[in-house]
C-alpha cells in the first residue's frame, strides 16, 4: 500500500519590518503568498488528497485553506508542525543591522550544533516525524498534506536522509510553498521527492 505525505512550507509572509517572527501571532500571507498557496492547490487538484494538516500559525493555516477546499476536507491543526522556537523571535537578525551584531546576544550563538539559540534540532526532527507518521496513518493508500515551516520541514528531511542536522541555512532546499513529499510502502519510507509547484525562492527569503 503506497501513501504519500507532502510536507509543505507555507507561502510568503507579509513582514514589512523584516523581523524573525517565529511563533508570534498575526503574521499572515502576503498577496504573493496567497497566490503561491493557490498554485500548489492547483498542482494537487488531481491528486488523491484525503487529509490536510497545518501548523497552528496563521500563515500555515492560510496556506492550507485552498488545498483543503479543493479536496473537500477540513484543516486538521497539529501543534507538532509549528515553527521552531527561537530566542531571537521578534528581532531583526539580518547580517549587519540586527540583533546578531550586538555583543549581548553573542552568548546565545555559542553552540550552532544544538543550536543554543532555539529548539534542539533532534527535538524538532522527532516532533516532525510524529506529524508525518500521523498524516501517513490518516491517509493510508492515499495522500496527505502537512503545512509547516522551512526549518521544521528541512530538518525532517535531513533526519530521514541520515544527514547531520546542523547545516548552512543559505543552502536549504525548501522554497516558499515547496513540497517535500515522503513516499511510503506501508510503513516503510521508500523515497523523498522535492518539488516547487509555486516556483523557486531564495532560502533566506521572507517567510520562515
Amino acid at each position: 500500500m503506497h501513501t504519500i505525505v507532502h510536507m509543505m512550507r507555507h507561502g510568503e509572509v507579509d513582514n514589512p519590518d523584516g523581523i524573525l517572527y517565529g511563533r508570534l501571532p498575526g503574521f499572515r500571507l502576503s498577496g504573493d503568498g496567497q497566490a503561491q498557496a493557490r498554485k500548489v492547490a492547483d498542482a494537487l487538484a488531481d491528486h488523491d488528497v484525503k487529509a490536510v494538516f497545518a501548523s497552528p500559525l496563521q500563515r500555515a493555516q492560510e496556506t492550507a485553506t485552498p488545498i483543503a477546499a479543493a479536496h473537500g476536507v477540513p484543516i486538521l491543526t497539529n501543534d507538532d508542525l509549528i515553527e521552531a522556537d527561537n530566542v531571537f523571535e521578534g528581532l531583526k537578525v539580518s547580517v549587519g543591522d540586527g540583533a546578531l551584531s550586538k555583543p549581548r546576544h553573542w552568548p546565545k550563538l555559542r553552540d550552532p550544533f544544538t543550536p543554543s539559540w532555539g529548539e534542539p534540532y533532534i527535538q524538532l526532527a522527532h516532533r516532525m516525524l510524529a506529524a508525518a507518521n500521523k498524516a501517513r496513518d490518516a491517509a493510508r493508500g492515499h495522500e496527505a498534506v502537512c503545512v509547516s515551516h522551512q526549518l521544521p520541514v528541512y530538518t525532517l528531511r535531513r533526519f530521514l536522509e541520515g544527514q547531520r542536522l546542523w547545516h548552512d541555512p543559505r543552502r536549504r532546499q525548501c522554497s516558499l510553498a515547496s513540497l517535500t513529499s515522503l513516499i511510503y510502502d506501508d510503513d516503510a519510507l521508500v523515497d523523498i521527492i522535492y518539488s516547487e509547484p509555486a516556483g523557486a525562492s531564495d532560502p533566506l527569503a521572507t517567510g520562515a
